[in-house]
């Protein structure tokens, strides 16, 4: 495609939570996920995936060429099956059905052609590499996560209202982080977005996911996280000016107060233009 993105790019993005918990761990009683040896809190990349998903679902109601592949309740055996049942896919010689079948499915999801895809657990559709790839998330500072008993004034069941003579009262727990920012990287391949069809277009979807994903993600569990800012380093190849850690190294994050309970209690410190490798270009978009 003549409008697929030309340039590599890596970006740094932060985020924050206050009083929530960002990401649970299901081997841990939905603890908020934690480094054990240093304390630092965790958001795994596929957490954040998924909200770029959710967020992309809302915004284009799941019409292609925007439609999400792994969405809840999907059943990916059947949505492949649907791209070998297109007729421009099943008039193919027998070896060009998949490349036919995997081209469906990049011009028809979003998160194929961004995350990437594997189509062969079941009919073949081929593999799909992601140009955009996301690291695990790590709070800047050590988190404590807190257990709180909280009440329900309501049961479920008659026999557990009988149990307690009418009172029907239920204790639960809830886990939350009293505050933390946190820091991902990421990297958008030039090469691997001329193999999947990852344009311009969506490129910008992309950015924009970013930093709304938590305006449309709010529960009782994440009351507020926001994006709070997003630094993106674009070099003017496809191969790339210098290497991601050159740009990542410049970004830091420094609390102010111990222990921070807000983003004004940081100091993020973005480097000049100036001070950027040759072929590098540096925008805050956030």
């Amino acid at each position: 495609m003549s409008n697929t993105v030309k340039n590599r790019y890596d970006f740094v993005l932060y985020f924050d939570v206050k009083d929530g918990n960002p990401n649970g761990d299901p081997d841990a009683g939905n603890l908020p996920r934690v480094d054990p040896e240093t304390g630092n809190g965790l958001v795994t990349d596929v957490c954040l995936k998924r909200k770029v998903r959710n967020f992309v679902q809302l915004a284009k109601g799941c019409a292609a060429p925007f439609d999400i592949f792994v969405k809840e309740k999907a059943i990916l055996n059947n949505l492949i099956d649907e791209a070998l049942a297109q007729e421009d896919v099943k008039t193919k010689e027998k070896g060009e059905k998949t490349e036919a079948a995997r081209q469906f499915m990049c011009g028809k999801y979003y998160d194929i052609r961004t995350f990437g895809a594997v189509m062969t657990t079941g009919n073949n559709a081929g593999q799909v590499r992601g140009p955009v790839q996301l690291t695990f998330a790590r709070s800047v500072d050590q988190v404590v996560p807190l257990e709180h008993t909280i009440t329900r004034m309501a049961v479920t069941t008659q026999a557990d209202a009988d149990k307690q003579d009418g009172d029907n009262r239920t204790m639960g727990r809830k886990f939350t982080v009293p505050y933390a920012l946190y820091r991902c990287h990421g990297f958008i391949s030039a090469p691997l977005a001329e193999q999947s069809g990852f344009s311009e277009d969506d490129l910008e979807l992309f950015w924009r996911a970013l930093t709304m994903m938590f305006e449309h993600d709010r529960s009782a569990a994440r009351g507020e996280m926001s994006t709070r800012k997003l630094i993106v380093f674009k070099h003017d190849s496809a191969m790339g000016n210098a290497p991601a850690h050159n740009m990542f190294d410049m970004v830091t994050a420094k609390a102010n107060t111990t222990p921070p309970r807000g983003f004004a209690d940081y100091t993020v410190t973005v480097p000049q233009q100036s001070a950027m490798p040759q072929g590098v270009t540096i925008e805050e978009k956030l």
